[in-house]
């Protein structure tokens, strides 16, 4: 072939590798949402755990998905228009967490799916008809708020102050459907509670006053927005009045409260990705079952134990999966 002829067929593959190239469709680049009502520092484990779920199964930033990530700061009335927000983006999923935020993301929209990550009762807060068949736009991982699991936290408590009859209880109470189911626990164990309901960053100074006055023995912290923020601002408090804690993530032990039993969070974000996956290769939000947690893992604290001035039970240290020293 003379050098004339080879240029021409040469160019010539060129155009047309490059119209084939141009009928080929660009891979989709998929945007998900992912909202918080904690602030982005304070979750950033949370979201790393997600993100990294996604990239396990083939999922590169930028190439494949854009994430749309947007928080709160503690500020519950900010989560509306957020998750309104996230839907004018147009987003292909929305993940977010308890049952505060899912309801702000069903309020904004019906047909974009959601992902819930512990989500106290859905079925009971309306978000989905069975954990086996949601039947709508929601699906994901509950948290387990049955009375059995709420008394369990409750007997832990016990062992640390066999004589315990009154309970403090902080969390956000208007907007979590397992206070019912605590205080049915309670009932039935003959232990009074005494709940700080808050709503604001600021309500924490007040809530602690609130239970000292009422003399209680303890405090159970229940996993929200807001005691995620401040897990380790309660910490703190509870260390300078002398108020073993409880809470129902871990997280919450290594900021350090004293003790804390049920699954790592980080798992249960990184577990949604599964779904975002299968939404994202054409499942259905309604079709797809809810997931509980199937671990729980009862983490201690020594450090706060000894600046509580307490000896733990040696029964609970070996039951620990993880005891900080």
């Amino acid at each position: 072939m003379d050098r004339r002829r080879f240029v021409r067929a040469f160019a010539g593959g060129l155009i047309v590798a490059r119209s084939v190239a141009e009928a080929q469709p660009a891979a989709k680049v998929y945007r998900i949402g992912f909202f918080l009502g904690a602030s982005g520092e304070s979750v950033a484990s949370l979201f790393g755990a997600f993100s990294k779920g996604l990239r396990d199964l083939g999922y590169v930033e930028g190439r494949d998905v854009i994430f749309e990530r947007r928080y709160a700061d503690g500020h519950m009335d900010r989560l509306p228009e957020i998750a309104a927000e996230l839907v004018r983006l147009r987003v292909d999923v929305i993940v977010t967490g308890s049952s505060i935020h899912v309801a702000a993301a069903r309020q904004a929209t019906k047909t974009i799916p959601i992902v819930m990550v512990f989500t106290a009762d859905p079925v009971q807060a309306g978000f989905v008809t069975s954990l086996a068949r949601p039947g709508g736009n929601v699906t994901g991982l509950s948290a387990d708020a049955s009375q059995d699991l709420w008394s369990k936290y409750l007997t832990i408590l016990k062992e640390i102050v066999p004589k315990l009859s009154r309970v403090g209880v902080l969390g956000q109470v208007k907007t979590q459907v397992e206070f019912v189911e605590l205080d049915a626990a309670s009932r039935k164990l003959g232990i009074a509670l005494e709940v700080a309901d808050m709503q604001n960053p600021g309500d924490l100074d007040g809530a602690f006053s609130m239970l000292i006055s009422k003399r209680v023995g303890v405090l159970l912290v229940v996993v929200s927005p807001l005691t995620y923020l401040l897990k380790e601002s309660i910490a703190e408090s509870a260390i300078k009045y002398h108020l073993p804690t409880i809470s129902n993530a871990n997280q919450y032990a290594e900021a350090g409260l004293l003790m804390s039993y049920g699954p790592k969070l980080e798992d249960l974000y990184r577990r949604a990705a599964t779904y975002v996956d299968k939404i994202l290769r054409g499942a259905v939000p309604a079709d797809l079952p809810v997931e509980q947690p199937s671990r729980f893992e009862l983490t201690i604290n020594l450090k706060t134990a000894r600046a509580l001035g307490l000896t733990m039970p040696q029964s609970l240290l070996l039951r620990a999966e993880e005891v900080i020293e």
